[in-house]
């Protein structure tokens, strides 16, 4: 759905460039998608340097998880795409913990970027929300701008002082 996705926005915008970053070790199973997918030749692989492709990349298209908060602290523009099983997203939805799945958006507490679920993740609304991204920069830098104070805000309540956490925790332990 991703290299769908890439190979839609590449009609749509031909200078676009597309970089994947690739845990070292699956560089031949992605390698293998792509060519499956015909877009080998459009999309270059970065093996082990995740952060490297998050601070050149003007947005992001993205699985739910852990990532999208590591783009949010990078301060990027991101979609959010998710499927899972069927009946596992059947139980979740009958559960209705939260409205967002996305890790910036629970931690907003708000649709701060957009996310696509289930049936919703297509290659065509994937599509739609990147390009929207893209053309941001020209068309509405300032609803860049307000995305990068959300997640500089965000990214200030994070942060901790972990030494003295631990080492709290530890007194905490010893003594008690």
């Amino acid at each position: 759905m991703f290299f769908e996705t890439a190979a839609r926005i590449k009609r749509a915008r031909p200078g676009v460039k597309f970089l994947v970053p690739v845990v070292p070790g699956l560089e031949h199973l992605i390698q293998a998608a792509l060519h499956a997918s015909g877009m080998a030749a459009s999309i270059q692989c970065v093996v082990g340097q995740s952060h490297t492709v998050l601070a050149a990349c003007d947005a992001t298209l993205i699985a739910s998880g852990t990532a999208t908060l590591e783009a949010a602290l990078f301060k990027r523009p991101m979609v959010i795409a998710y499927r899972m099983s069927a009946l596992s997203w059947q139980w979740m939805r009958r559960k209705r913990l939260q409205a967002w799945v996305g890790l910036p958006n629970i931690l907003c507490a708000d649709f701060v970027v957009p996310e696509f679920l289930q049936e919703q993740a297509t290659a065509e609304n994937l599509t739609q929300a990147s390009i929207r991204w893209l053309d941001c920069a020209q068309d509405d830098p300032q609803s860049l701008e307000r995305l990068e104070s959300v997640f500089a805000d965000l990214h200030t309540t994070l942060l901790r002082d972990t030494g003295a956490l631990a080492a709290q925790a530890i007194e905490n332990l010893l003594y008690a």
